[in-house]
């Protein structure tokens, strides 16, 4: 019994022994996994498409007013009818017909020499205003060209921007224009810059909608104060003098305009 026992350890020691000397050197490196063609075959694969919706259908379906254009070619513009395009022309012509002082934003006549029936007054060319920058005077207005161009400058800078969202401003309030007369109408007094056709006032100021913003009225409370007090300061520049309500008791429903020159600049109270 012992005998057996001996030769099966023997040939179990001799196993191990031929097992070892068989062991691969270097370590078994794992085998890569097979590629997405391997497994599936050479077809790529692509994202399925969206079913189109019944709405972009529709969109697609209605007849479209022009041709198909290819990368190559720019939209061009319609042209004008050729009746609004007389039209503008002959809107354009009756502008400049009508135009005085070199300015077709400044719509009136010529007047001529206009004679005073005292000393200092009249003016040698006059003008006679009915708008200005497209803004309607209420009446027609007497003055010489440099006040009218400096009118025109105001209302085109200053009156328009400032009541654009509450307007647009359709007409100016005109309380005065030429009159040959004293400072204020007092005895003894100079020669106001109305008598000499350089000066205009203004009382209101008129919206599209009909609104009308007056000095007397609007001076003193908002939004009509801080419009005013913005147009009443863009008046000093383009005009020599400014007068307000702040200035004393005869401006308090007016603004004065004047283009008198004075040594120190614009007087604007």
């Amino acid at each position: 019994m012992r005998a057996i026992r001996r030769t099966i350890a023997f040939a179990l020691v001799g196993a191990l022994a031929s097992t070892a000397q068989a062991a691969p050197e270097q370590s078994l490196i794992p085998v890569a996994r097979p590629s997405v063609e391997q497994v599936v075959g050479p077809t790529k694969l692509r994202p399925v498409l969206r079913p189109v919706s019944a709405q972009v259908l529709a969109v697609a379906a209605r007849p479209t007013a022009l041709p198909l254009l290819g990368p190559d070619t720019s939209l061009m513009p319609y042209l004008r009818p050729k009746a609004l395009e007389q039209e503008a022309l002959f809107k354009k012509r009756k502008l400049r017909k009508g135009s005085v002082c070199g300015d077709i934003d400044i719509q009136g006549k010529p007047v001529g020499q206009v004679p005073g029936k005292i000393k200092a007054c009249g003016i040698k060319d006059a003008v006679q205003i009915t708008s200005v920058a497209g803004v309607k005077l209420s009446r027609p207005s007497t003055m010489d060209c440099g006040t009218a161009i400096a009118l025109n400058k105001w209302v085109d800078k200053t009156v328009k921007p400032t009541f654009k969202r509450r307007g647009p401003v359709v007409e100016l309030q005109v309380a005065a224009h030429y009159a040959c007369r004293t400072r204020n109408n007092q005895k003894g007094a100079r020669i106001s810059e109305h008598g000499k056709g350089r000066a205009i006032d203004i009382s209101g100021f008129r919206m599209a909608d009909g609104e009308l913003v007056t000095v007397l009225n609007g001076w003193r409370k908002n939004p009509s104060k801080k419009q005013l007090t913005k147009i009443w300061r863009g008046a000093c520049g383009p005009f020599g003098t400014v007068l307000g309500p702040n200035s004393d008791r005869y401006h308090r429903d007016h603004f004065h305009l004047d283009t008198a020159r004075h040594r120190k600049g614009p007087y604007c109270r």
